[in-house]
């Protein structure tokens, strides 16, 4: 496995990075199945897991914090926090009440004293930069946190707010001049299909030293060859059915055409569909580490095999035709 620098922090990540999403109740309930596929993971070179506290309402990051015993210290472990973990007004957000007790949270449940990467989920507008970056500094003076990181979207979607890149880059100027910790690190969604981030994101990142983990690599199931021309949605979660929709709508005509299109250049590369595009994203060099999501064991396999997967020239030339450079599909 090749470890890579996350960014200019001299701390080390594997280029496939776990996430947990689909651990617990919104993908995979067996408790006993999901701690076979983490220890899989950490067996097979990863040592890089991404959660967040809003997964499966907590319960993602518990059964990591059960799974990590007695292996903690081989994993750079990263959570986030912004979403809403109560009714009350004060349980989400990014103000200093609830950077302090999600943290406290999310340490008791992943059985640790300490976090390596902290993240913002998603920006909070109703909260001074000042006051996030404070409360997010005295974490790491504290010892409870070692790097920040931060999380967003490259559009507005379910209510919630985007990150811009110039953004950004007013937090990393605010950190200097207050003598706040800076974010060493960046999650957007990053796909074959998805390449808008290659205009500002991408690139922000590159000058100022941020680590790049990309997620949704497999846009929701569409690159693993799940949704095909002509053919009904097969039967699937809820959760996945609430976010794709009916995929015989005329809208997802051309998403479904790229997909054609990339299924074959995959195969004549001997690779299969997903873990080609979980590769292609890799070749970025913003990208540190691409965020793979499986919910059985043999959806890891699949993932694990992008790292075998090669390109050619001819192959990546193709794909910037179906999909141009900094465009997208969807």
């Amino acid at each position: 496995m090749e470890y890579r620098n996350l960014g200019a922090a001299g701390v080390k990540v594997s280029p496939l990075c776990l996430g947990t999403m689909m651990f617990g109740r919104w993908g995979n309930p067996n408790h006993a199945e999901v701690v076979r596929i983490i220890h899989r993971a950490l067996d097979a070179g990863i040592n890089f897991i991404d959660t967040a506290n809003v997964y499966s309402h907590g319960e993602a990051e518990e059964i990591l914090g059960r799974a990590l015993a007695g292996r903690r210290h081989q994993v750079v472990l990263a959570t986030k926090v912004w979403g809403a973990m109560g009714h009350g007004p004060n349980e989400r957000g990014l103000s200093r009440r609830a950077i302090q007790e999600q943290c406290e949270a999310s340490l008791r449940r992943l059985g640790t004293d300490v976090i390596d990467l902290y993240q913002i989920h998603r920006s909070d507008p109703e909260v001074p930069w000042e006051e996030t970056l404070s409360a997010l500094t005295d974490l790491v003076r504290q010892g409870k946190v070692r790097y920040l990181g931060c999380s967003t979207n490259d559009r507005p979607a379910q209510g919630q707010p985007r990150l811009p890149a110039w953004e950004i880059v007013e937090t990393l100027a605010l950190s200097e001049r207050r003598g706040f910790e800076r974010f060493a690190s960046l999650q957007p969604p990053y796909s074959l299909l998805r390449r808008t981030v290659e205009t500002e994101y991408l690139p922000m990142c590159q000058r100022h030293g941020l680590g790049v983990m990309v997620w949704s690599p497999l846009e929701g199931g569409f690159l693993t060859g799940k949704y095909r021309r002509g053919q009904p949605n097969p039967e699937d979660s809820p959760r996945a059915v609430q976010w794709v929709g009916d995929t015989t709508e005329p809208r997802f005509e051309p998403r479904l055409a790229a997909v054609e299109a990339f299924a074959g250049i995959a195969a004549e590369l001997g690779a299969g569909l997903a873990e080609a595009a979980i590769a292609w994203t890799l070749l970025h060099p913003a990208v540190t580490s691409t965020i793979i999501g499986p919910r059985t064991p043999a959806q890891l396999e699949g993932c694990l095999r992008a790292l075998e997967v090669s390109f050619t020239p001819e192959a990546l030339a193709r794909i910037d035709e179906i999909v141009p450079p900094e465009t997208s599909v969807l």
